[in-house]
């Protein structure tokens, strides 16, 4: 039996971080030895995120190597002198959401957008590539890939390419100079072309550079001036418990479910007002569920309507096992998409979950996007812009009234995680077959 290759995996998130980015790698984890590949994960030993899933850490198999190397991070002193001011630690992700920002926010983000460049990681840059290379030597690694943001860990496989030669692939789960995010922060033109800089430098000298949805392909490639790889997010069907029923029959009450982040990008108040036009005043008895942490903003507007009040639940975070109770529960899944730059290319890693699950999906987001593509391919729903809530009314009373929206049995095979690992392995195979 052939011996399995050796592949060095560097990314910031990794378990008990929670979000779709640390899916993507656990799962291309989980299914490389299928490929002949055997993974060797490196991420920090003390790493700054706010989410946590700890039944994630389940998923690490006891045969992987997970390599833990320290970090430091800026956010700490941030967190320190902000619990100084007023009492209690501060929370960096949530600076840009506050509309009223005192000068050590405007410093702390002036700070952030021009002295940490490309991101607040890239001090963990030079000791990991001092750090790696003998990694590299003694464990046998046959290739390197590295998955941002933080972008910082691109310039992390760029050095140790230029240093060992071996093969590399960055994988971007959003755009680097393009991302939307850098456009909310205070950065001077000098330090946007730094940016632009370090990006051509890991587009150049990168084996392959692999991204996750059609449009950001199109938009690298052109910056980049070379062919993109594209291999999306997908789905894992062992996540479904067993006991899952996709033919859910309908209660006595109609609920709605979202799962996920609910911030200053993604903005549920034009559904939550089709939602009030579609129910208020019918016999229809109706839930809509928030699975995940939700803004101040919308809390506050849902607080002051008493009819949303009594009507929308937040149950809060919970661990990812736990999501799917509330989709079994759920007539119909609520997915929302930015409104922003990046938007057409946003496609979350949830949104293959929720086509595994049958259910239909209710959207908003550009109609022309992605991830109303691939929804419409599958038959699992629609996308609205974010000001067509009248259009989603009628939807919503279609859907009750006659199950018009109701998802379609479609193969949707492509999307599964092992399928997708797939497509990774031939690329790290093709690299390998072309030095020997």
């Amino acid at each position: 039996m052939e011996e399995s290759k050796k592949v060095l995996i560097i990314t910031y998130y990794w378990p008990p971080s929670a979000g779709s980015g640390v899916q993507r790698w656990l799962k291309f984890a989980k299914f490389l030895p299928e490929y002949g590949w055997e993974p060797v994960i490196f991420t920090p030993e003390n790493p700054d995120f706010e989410l946590k899933d700890e039944t994630m850490l389940k998923e690490i198999s006891p045969n992987w190597e997970v390599i833990k190397f320290p970090i430091w991070e800026p956010y700490g002193v941030f967190r320190f002198l902000k619990k100084r001011k007023n009492g209690r630690a501060a929370d960096p992700s949530k600076l840009m959401e506050k509309r009223n920002k005192n000068w050590f926010d405007q410093t702390s983000m002036w700070l952030r957008a021009n002295a940490m460049i490309p991101d607040p990681r890239v001090f963990w840059v030079k000791p990991s590539v001092n750090y790696l290379l003998d990694i590299l030597e003694k464990n046998n690694i046959q290739a390197i890939i590295t998955t941002g943001p933080p972008h910082s860990m691109h310039l992390i496989g760029r050095d140790l390419k230029r240093k060992s030669g071996l093969p590399w692939i960055a994988d971007f789960r959003d755009p680097w100079s393009t991302w939307e995010f850098l456009d909310t922060l205070p950065m001077m033109k000098t330090i946007r072309r730094r940016h632009e800089r370090l990006e051509r430098s890991v587009f150049r000298e990168a084996d392959n550079v692999v991204t996750i949805s059609p449009t950001f392909q199109e938009e690298i490639a052109k910056i980049a001036n070379r062919e993109i790889d594209l291999i999306t997010n997908g789905f894992d069907t062992a996540d479904l418990p067993d006991s899952f029923n996709k033919q859910k029959r309908r209660e006595t009450v109609f609920e709605i479910v979202y799962t996920g982040i609910i911030d200053s990008i993604r903005n549920p108040i034009p559904f939550l007002k089709a939602f009030k036009g579609a129910f208020e005043g019918k016999k229809q008895a109706v839930k809509l569920t928030f699975v995940g942490r939700v803004s101040d903003k919308v809390t506050q507007f849902i607080k002051k309507d008493s009819w949303l009040n009594e009507r929308v639940e937040f149950p809060g975070y919970l661990p990812h096992e736990k999501v799917f109770d509330f989709y079994e529960k759920a007539d119909m899944l609520l997915l929302i998409l930015t409104n922003t730059k990046n938007a057409k290319g946003n496609i979350p890693g949830k949104l293959f979950e929720y086509i595994a699950t049958g259910r239909c999906i209710v959207a908003l987001g550009d109609p022309a996007g992605d991830a109303s593509q691939i929804i419409q391919e599958a038959g699992a729903g629609k996308v609205f812009s974010h000001e067509s809530v009248r259009s989603i009314q009628r939807f919503l009373e279609d859907h009750v009234e006659s199950d018009v929206g109701k998802a379609k049995e479609r193969d949707i095979s492509r999307f599964e995680r092992k399928t997708l690992t797939k497509k990774l392995a031939k690329l790290l195979d093709e690299k390998i077959n072309t030095l020997s």
